[in-house]
């Protein structure tokens, strides 16, 4: 389906160009899950001249149809991923091969998976141009986007700064609707709490535009509370080995309660990535699958 001009259905949100700041236009496409929410959202940046697509997301027919048809006559000057799992950048190649546009953001990664996650494995056939080192920038017609590396959530992870207009597109780094799984051993949580300290620096950023969810309209306030959750959850961790329950499959049951339980895997990735940035901090100590506090 082609992007429309017009508001679509409320059913229909999909393959739609929806304006939500005058140089940016999101598209959702169709992969909705328990993981990725309503979907990926792909964003486009910049008017008539020329633009850029964030996140290109699956490669979906549909979806490529309806990035396309948001671009219409624009130069599309370059195709950018903040990082590499499979609902954010196999279209860019297909994408490419239809415009001619390069390929620039994130670093590839050769990981195949890193286990059980909360979205998808890694897109091994990524293959970009170039890659954007921190506080590299690529500009057009009136736009700008700055590459804010955000390790974390995976190692290759950034973010993109539209100065123009003071929003940061986040990825799967910050989320309005969700936490972001930190799933060993790509995903470091002493990295990914580095990363939110670095964001919530910036108080140039106005708004986030997540990969998926609303947009953050209230920035640093959400990043102190992830901060503050993320605190709590190694608190919560370190009381689970105090109370006798040494593994993780012991502990994410007694954490997690209310939460989907197909989601526990994914948790219990992110619960391990938090004992190992313990274990580094000389808190604690494993053996086998069971951990200990040294402290």
């Amino acid at each position: 389906m082609a992007a429309e001009t017009s508001a679509p259905p409320a059913e229909r949100p999909y393959a739609f160009a929806e304006p939500i700041d005058p140089l940016v236009r999101r598209v959702l496409a169709r992969n909705p899950s328990p993981f990725t929410f309503t979907g990926t959202q792909s964003y486009v940046v910049g008017g008539e001249g020329s633009v850029a697509v964030i996140d290109p997301g699956p490669d979906e027919p549909e979806h490529l149809e309806a990035l396309l048809a948001t671009i219409g006559s624009a130069q599309l000057a370059a195709i950018c991923c903040t990082h590499t799992h499979r609902d954010h950048s196999p279209a860019a190649a297909p994408l490419a091969a239809r415009t001619g546009a390069p390929i620039i953001g994130c670093a590839p990664l050769t990981l195949e998976d890193d286990g059980p996650r909360a979205d998808a494995a890694f897109d091994v056939s990524y293959r970009p141009d170039r890659v954007m080192a921190d506080g590299e920038s690529i500009s057009g017609d009136g736009w700008t986007l700055i590459a804010v590396a955000t390790p974390g959530h995976t190692s290759n992870h950034v973010c993109f700064a539209l100065p123009e207009s003071g929003v940061l597109f986040t990825g799967d780094h910050v989320m309005g609707w969700s936490t972001s799984v930190v799933s060993p051993p790509d995903g470091d949580m002493a990295d990914y709490m580095a990363s939110l300290a670095r964001l919530y620096e910036r108080e140039q950023d106005r708004v986030y535009f997540p990969a998926h969810g609303p947009a953050v309209e209230k920035p640093r306030q959400l990043v102190r509370g992830m901060i503050g959750h993320r605190k709590q959850r190694e608190r919560q961790i370190l009381r689970q080995i105090e109370a006798g329950r040494p593994r993780i499959a012991d502990m994410v049951p007694q954490m997690y309660k209310g939460v989907d339980e197909r989601l526990w895997p994914a948790a219990g990735r992110s619960v391990l990535a938090h004992l190992i940035d313990l274990e580094q901090r000389g808190a604690v100590a494993r053996s086998g699958e069971e951990w200990k506090i040294t402290g």
